[in-house]
């Protein structure tokens, strides 16, 4: 076997390790982890997330995931909560403590304090006859056969089922409370996520002098002059009270163009597409990116925005979505 194929085994055999751990802590949990799940929905206070070395990293991420999931939480370094840092817990919080073995000493001296304030703990342990385990209103069991490390040493397959067990709390309590898309966009505005699900078609579209627009009376020339200072690509066409009538793009002008005959002198209405698909400005922008998409016969790339008496007060393209990150 090739050095290659060698780390390549090696991988594979350290990914399915973990996989069965995984599947066997699943097979484990019974009614305290539900038991664990109403506890931290009936507490006025915090998730406080604590643990030590590798378990701590685990800790960080278990109580971001949280937070970004409607759980107020956040993480307390052990080491610096013996020097006055325990002073955040309240008897209204909670604290989960990850510990492999239930024994770590910056785990364990935090214990009594913490108990001593009132705040229930709950132990993502592996020993359930733990120090840590004893101090526990609630133990999840993510104890392991042996961790991936071919010296049995690193934490390995013990950190990646804690993990497990911290996601699977985030998402039963999702459940619980109800939360929804939006509300997780609500905690994302500058992802991607929260752009496609607050960004509205207001915030983005050209609109005052920089909504292209030319009136019924006016020529394929004007319209064509308006398009081009725009730089949109299309312009509406409105009647003498603003109102939308129909849209022209630099395809129709192409289009009438190879038909070989002098259109620019003829008025706008003469070659616009009447009742063109439009959008509200109140609208999410996602919406108009999925009106763009589903256009029939062919997607289109400009959407004209309209108010509720069809007032043509903006026009957006595609490209503002891409800008905005919606697409």
């Amino acid at each position: 076997m090739s050095n290659q194929n060698q780390v390549i085994q090696q991988a594979q055999d350290v990914l399915r390790l973990e996989a069965k751990a995984i599947e066997r802590v699943a097979l484990r949990l019974n009614t305290e982890f539900a038991n664990a799940i109403a506890l931290i929905l009936n507490i006025k206070g915090r998730v406080i997330l604590t643990g030590m070395g590798k378990p701590g990293y685990i800790a960080q991420k278990i109580a971001a995931t949280l937070m970004s999931t409607g759980t107020p939480a956040y993480y307390l370094h052990p080491a610096e909560g013996i020097h006055g840092d325990l002073g955040m817990i309240t008897q209204h919080d909670i604290v989960v403590a990850l510990s492999n073995s239930g024994e770590t000493a910056e785990i364990i001296n935090i214990l009594p304090t913490i108990s001593r304030i009132g705040a229930p703990i709950i132990a993502i342990c592996g020993n359930h006859s733990s120090t840590l385990a004893k101090y526990a209103a609630i133990t999840l069991d993510a104890s392991v056969e042996q961790e991936a490390c071919p010296l049995g040493l690193a934490p390995t397959t013990s950190t990646t089922v804690a993990l497990a067990i911290g996601d699977a709390l985030a998402v039963a309590l999702m459940t619980a409370r109800e939360f929804t898309a939006n509300d997780f966009a609500i905690y994302h505005p500058g992802g991607s996520l929260g752009k496609r699900l607050l960004l509205t078609v207001e915030q983005i579209m050209h609109s005052g002098e920089n909504n292209p627009v030319v009136s019924e009376e006016q020529t394929v020339s004007n319209a064509l002059f308006t398009i081009t200072e725009r730089g949109i690509g299309a312009t509406s066409v409105v009647d003498n009270q603003g109102k939308l009538l129909g849209i022209i793009t630099d395809g129709d002008i192409r289009r009438a163009l190879e038909k070989g005959y002098a259109f620019l002198d003829k008025k706008v209405t003469d070659i616009m597409t009447k009742q063109p698909m439009t959008i509200t400005a109140t609208k999410l922008a996602s919406e108009a990116l999925f009106v763009m998409e589903q256009h029939k016969p062919k997607p289109i790339t400009v959407l004209p925005v309209i108010d509720e008496q069809n007032h043509a007060i903006g026009m957006l393209h595609l490209t503002d979505l891409l800008r905005h990150g919606v697409m």
